[in-house]
């Protein structure tokens, strides 16, 4: 009979297989590659065993950032569709917007990091220090970069993502734009309304960009907040389940101990009846010997009066 792991194997494709695979812990990541891809192997699926094996042991990093976008498939979501809208608005946005929209990007950051931290350790491995700059890097990058953020999508990092440099920074914009030639003070009138206009229609493109981002931010710090109000009440469950179990063990410690001693005083009755016994049996003995010695003697008394007559 197959094994239900092997069955599962065959029924699930082998791209549900990385997903999960990815998601292994990295100490466990190898043992379980080469399970999984034994199992394709057995099957006859020599292609996706050859997948399974080529996937390469995430770091403590990746791990936690595939872990974080497969248990949080909602807040990923929408931590993608922010890095889109940052990345567009940023093409256009002043030095005081980007200052702004910067701040909270840095608390979304900050906020999925420490997530991403939880759902480790709830598998069972602490982050470092290191090890959690390292996620917040992969995640910065991830709003940054539109490569990033399709390779995060994938569930399948193998290593941190670093963000580039400049990105969401007043001080770069500032110098950027300070970079830029001077308009000419020979530009004709009509090159001028015409780049007024345009102006100020990348402003206000900018700042229909900026208010999307803005309402992106909002919605995630929202789902962030829920997030961990739905934490802080499966704490308190997990507390009280944990009470209720203490309870339960001095309840079971107090009844093993009424077992003990009542096992105990079995025994002693057990013994007290084994010597009741016997001293039954030896006085039913007793008895029978002097009804035996009591019939002797009568019968010697009938002889001894039938001489005499």
């Amino acid at each position: 009979m197959r094994r239900k792991g092997a069955r599962d194997s065959e029924e699930r494709g082998v791209e549900e297989l990385l997903d999960d695979l990815y998601t292994t812990a990295p100490p466990e990541f190898v043992a379980r590659r080469e399970e999984l891809a034994a199992q394709a192997k057995a099957a006859r699926r020599v292609t996706d065993a050859r997948l399974i094996h080529a996937a390469r042991r995430p770091s403590l990093a990746a791990w936690a950032a595939n872990l974080l976008l497969r248990s949080e498939p909602e807040e990923s979501r929408r931590f993608l569709e922010l890095g889109r809208a940052l990345r567009e608005a940023y093409q256009s946005l002043d030095a005081d917007g980007i200052k702004e929209l910067s701040e909270q990007r840095r608390k979304i950051v900050l906020a999925l990091s420490r997530r991403a931290a939880e759902l480790a350790l709830e598998a069972g491995h602490r982050l470092s220090e290191s090890v959690q700059r390292d996620v917040e890097s992969t995640l910065r990058a991830v709003l940054a970069d539109q490569d990033a953020a399709d390779l995060w999508a994938t569930g399948r990092l193998e290593n941190a993502l670093t963000p580039p440099t400049g990105f969401l920074s007043p001080e770069a914009d500032t110098a950027s734009t300070s970079r830029k030639p001077a308009r000419s003070a020979a530009t004709p009138p009509s090159s001028r309304t015409r780049a007024k206009d345009e102006l100020a229609e990348r402003r206000r493109q900018k700042q229909e960009q900026l208010d999307q981002a803005r309402q992106e931010a909002r919605a995630a710090e929202q789902r962030l907040r829920d997030l961990r109000t739905v934490q802080a009440e499966a704490d308190a469950l997990l507390e009280r389940a944990r009470d209720r179990h203490g309870q339960a063990d001095q309840q079971v410690a107090a009844v093993e101990q009424q077992l003990r001693q009542a096992h105990e005083e079995l025994q002693q009755a057990d013994q007290e009846q084994n010597d009741a016994e016997e001293r039954g049996r030896a006085a039913a003995e007793a008895t029978a010997q002097a009804e035996q010695a009591v019939l002797e003697a009568a019968q010697e008394v009938k002889r001894l009066s039938g001489h005499l007559k």
